[in-house]
């Protein structure tokens, strides 16, 4: 890649870049590949054709340039963006960025109404503003992919709202809960991440052009027709911040961070539960792959992939937040590294939510191993300290009845309900025979019967909520 830019830029002349008249000697070659964004910032080619589109419109209605200027300028950069779309576009590394890419290629086509486009901006508020317009686009991507997800989650956990698996804490059985139950807990876990991604996208949504450099321009611009051209809810009333913040790409990627960190959580349960010793669920084979060496092994590549891209995206969060750290006002050259990292966490995300979405409807549930599973641990073991509150015991007495039955259910090597009537009398009088009912896995899931609870029923009107709040 680098080669070939080398020799694209080789027949240039030294003037092209924008700034050159300054200079005595031209950009060192290797400066120009060190300092040059035009190889990751090409993404924002279209939004920034928008945004110049919206500019030149306004300097036209402000007489800045005139109507016969815009005329030329918006059917030049819409041939610019059919070059760019149909791959014919020439990327040049010594023009540095997108942007003088885009300019030198609008004003060889138009000649010198081409010039007169950046009257009024610098690239400073030129970039900000195309990577809010570019990540306005991600933000909504992102929040469909998460209700794709969403979606998948709730379409499962409707199908096992009544499958019974252990619920755990600290990875010891603790008391069973419904498989569909489990499964919605990740769907409030993405239910934040859409306010959380939906709640950044209003705040980021605000036009930083018209700062220009970073101090305002001299010229009459109307900043508030641009923002109605471009969609932005407002305007970034300080130039200084306008041009040097970049709390949106921060924002945007902690976000992302969280949402891959709730994937992760997600993805090692799918790893633990489709291993031989747990044998909850097999993940479809397309997700995974083999062993070079161990033919019986079936690999759950894809979840453990976003185990470890969730640290990639980690990364980001901490790489942009070292950026920006340091810098005074108002923009340095340090924030071209903001992009990198930025469109790889939008990147990251995208995909893992369409693949994460297509593999759970492709995950089968062994129900029988689920169950037989709650049986393990003396899941029920609340079950019967709240039977016997119910029957007036305090609270912390039932509890020590409950840990002497269980430790003589361990010594017998048997469940808490296969104990006999006998055997449970000995550690208390207050339990009678309809105990037994209490000590089913059935009777412990169904009595949870509240909002939030593991109960069939209130599982089944969780997800009929669900279904309503993403329709």
């Amino acid at each position: 890649m680098q080669e070939n830019n080398k020799q694209k830029t080789s027949s240039l002349n030294a003037k092209t870049e924008a700034w050159s008249g300054r200079f005595n000697e031209p950009v060192a070659e290797l400066v120009k590949r060190y300092t040059a964004s035009v190889d990751f910032d090409q993404r924002l080619a279209e939004f920034d054709i928008q945004g110049s589109v919206a500019h030149a419109q306004m300097l036209a209605a402000q007489d800045i340039i005139s109507q016969e200027d815009l005329t030329v300028i918006e059917k030049g950069l819409a041939e610019v963006k059919q070059d760019i779309q149909a791959g014919t576009f020439e990327w040049l590394l010594d023009l540095e960025d997108v942007h003088l890419n885009i300019e030198k290629a609008l004003t060889d086509k138009i000649g010198d109404a081409g010039k007169r486009l950046h009257t009024g901006r610098s690239r400073n508020d030129q970039v900000a503003t195309d990577i809010r317009l570019w990540l306005r686009v991600v933000c909504d991507d992102a929040i469909a992919g998460i209700v794709k997800l969403q979606t998948s989650i709730l379409d499962l956990a409707e199908q096992h709202a009544d499958t019974i698996m252990p619920g755990f804490t600290h990875l010891q059985v603790a008391q069973p809960v419904t498989f569909g139950h489990h499964l919605l807990a990740y769907y409030e876990m993405l239910k934040r991440d859409v306010t959380r991604l939906a709640d950044c996208r209003k705040r980021f949504n605000q036009l930083p052009l018209g700062a220009a450099a970073l101090a305002g321009t001299s010229y009459p611009i109307d900043r508030e027709m641009v923002a109605k051209l471009l969609g932005f809810d407002g305007l970034c009333e300080n130039s200084l911040d306008a041009v040097s913040d970049r709390d949106f790409a921060i924002e945007f990627t902690a976000a992302s961070a969280l949402l891959m960190t709730h994937l992760s959580r997600f993805s090692e349960e799918l790893i633990l539960w489709a291993s031989p010793r747990f044998s909850f669920i097999e993940i479809a084979d397309r997700f995974c792959t083999g062993s070079s060496i161990m033919p019986q092994k079936k690999n759950p590549d894809v979840p453990e992939l976003v185990r470890g891209k969730t640290g990639r995206v980690n990364g980001h969060l901490v790489s942009l937040l070292t950026l920006m750290k340091g810098q005074p006002l108002a923009y340095n050259k340090d924030n071209q590294e903001d992009k990198e990292p930025l469109f790889d966490t939008a990147d990251t995300i995208l995909v893992t939510l369409e693949i994460y979405a297509d593999m759970l409807r492709g995950i089968t549930v062994n129900k029988d191993n689920m169950r037989q599973a709650a049986f393990e641990g003396y899941a029920t073991a609340t079950d019967l300290a709240d039977y016997l509150v119910k029957k007036g015991m305090p609270f912390r007495d039932a509890h020590e009845v409950v840990a002497l039955a269980v430790k003589h259910a361990v010594q017998k090597s048997c469940d808490l309900s296969e104990l006999t009537l006998e055997n449970l009398q000995q550690f208390s009088k207050t339990i009678t025979e309809d105990v037994f009912s209490v000590l089913t896995l059935e009777g412990s899931v169904a009595s949870r019967n509240h909002i939030g609870g593991t109960a069939p029923q209130q599982v089944l009107l969780a997800i009929k909520r669900a279904k309503q709040a993403i329709s």
